[in-house]
């Protein structure tokens, strides 16, 4: 019997789905080579930590959105993919990554929320047997309150939450009757400042969700990046 098992559970299916979430404002200037190299190896390394736990992953999807700050200049505050299988549209992923350039931004805080609610209302896969979702958020400087900068513009997306109460709804929490969130297979990573509104009410309230304090000007050390992967492998 618990062979049987044991076969069964080598040929789950699993898909995982990461979308990033990356902050392109100028002062990332000194630290987006270093989030675009992580973002480039993701697959790789992923593969790697999955293939020692025995694990392999069947559909892996990614999906960038990069952001700056629809107070300064709404025409490129947000520029995304759609979600690319990956290896088979890697060209595609890396092509847009390697074009974020580090400008603009204006003010301190950025339209980091408005990328989040976007990351959060992606088209999530929901078949095969296990699924991981997973948003991670590459920033250095707070966010805009929702519904507060840029959204009379015509490139400021559609259906985004007035509040960060509405987003967290959306985000949702255990027998939450709101979320767009599939509760078992949502992950939140934070590579983001400790202030407001990532630390707190963020890491602070919202569940699945891991914070690692960013300083500006500082890139995504090696072992915060293998963290990020333990974290989506292990969760499996």
């Amino acid at each position: 019997m618990s062979a049987n098992i044991e076969q069964y559970q080598g040929n789950l299916q699993y898909a995982v789905d990461i979308v990033l979430c990356v902050d392109a404002t100028g002062s990332m200037f000194p630290v987006l080579d270093n989030v675009k190299a992580s973002a480039l190896q993701f697959h790789d390394r992923l593969n790697d930590v999955m293939a020692k736990k025995g694990k392999a992953i069947s559909q892996l999807r990614l999906k960038v959105i990069a952001f700056r700050d629809f107070g300064d200049d709404a025409s490129d505050a947000i520029q995304q993919t759609d979600f690319l299988h990956l290896p088979t549209q890697a060209k595609d992923f890396e092509q847009f990554v390697r074009g974020i350039d580090a400008s603009g931004g204006g003010d301190i805080p950025e339209s980091g929320l408005e990328a989040l609610a976007l990351a959060i209302n992606s088209p999530w896969e929901t078949g095969l047997d296990r699924r991981r979702h997973v948003i991670v958020m590459f920033t250095d400087a707070p966010a805009h309150p929702l519904g507060t900068v840029g959204t009379s513009a015509s490139t400021y997306p559609k259906n985004i939450p007035s509040s960060i109460d509405d987003l967290f709804e959306q985000w949702g929490y255990a027998r939450s009757q709101t979320s767009v969130m599939e509760q078992s297979a949502k992950r939140l990573v934070l590579f983001a400042p400790d202030q407001a509104p990532w630390s707190d009410p963020i890491a602070e309230e919202w569940d699945l969700t891991l914070h690692f304090a960013s300083k500006a000007g500082e890139g995504l050390e090696e072992f915060e990046m293998d963290e990020i992967i333990e974290t989506i492998a292990n969760s499996l």
